[in-house]
């Protein structure tokens, strides 16, 4: 597993994920909260290439203002 970034903002309809560093996931990389709980799939990557930004469409049951501050995780 590795760490995708803390979720920063929610913005139409999706998650918006700061990467800690210039490593990031695939679109389309599956991403879990630190329970191993599915929390969706990474739509975008964009911004800075040092400290670039991930966007994460929710799963089905997630609550997109819950995860505001939660660590994200790429399986």
């Amino acid at each position: 597993m590795k760490r995708v970034g803390e979720v920063v903002r929610t913005a139409q309809g999706l998650a918006v994920v700061r990467c800690p560093d210039e490593e990031h996931p695939d679109v389309g990389d599956r991403v879990v909260d630190q329970d191993l709980d599915d929390v969706g799939e990474v739509v975008d990557v964009f911004g800075p290439v040092d400290r670039p930004y991930v966007a994460v469409s929710p799963a089905d049951g997630v609550v997109l203002p819950n995860l505001l501050g939660k660590k994200l995780y790429a399986r």
